[in-house]
């Protein structure tokens, strides 16, 4: 899979995920730091990348409906500390590994990983 990981997570997810097979690039990479969520997502659709995401903002399903973009993965961990945000990230991504996230919005908490 193809993957676009956003500046508010840990870079080292792109390595992880290259690692096992999947392209991976961040944000910040590719000179989109600090980018427009319209402008990120439409990079992302343009380039067919899952964007991998803590901002609830650019997942808002009120604002983009599923099957407008190219899919996206919301995490949303109970902390908030870089150390904490990558365990939970490693933690939940082999479950979210396995689901089909293109066109997808799919939204992964402590209390299990929702999907629309």
């Amino acid at each position: 899979m193809r993957f676009k990981i956003d500046e508010n997570l840990p870079a080292q997810l792109a390595t992880d995920l290259s690692a096992s097979g999947h392209e991976a690039q961040t944000v910040v990479q590719e000179g989109m730091a600090g980018a427009a969520d319209s402008d990120l997502l439409e990079a992302a659709r343009r380039e067919g990348r899952i964007l991998l995401t803590l901002d609830k903002g650019i997942a808002n399903i009120h604002r983009r409906q599923p099957g407008t973009f190219a899919g996206m993965v919301l995490f949303r961990p109970d902390s908030s500390g870089r150390g904490e945000v990558f365990r939970f990230v490693k933690k939940h991504l082999d479950e979210v590994l396995v689901l089909e996230l293109e066109g997808r919005l799919v939204v992964v908490t402590g209390r299990g990983i929702r999907r629309r």
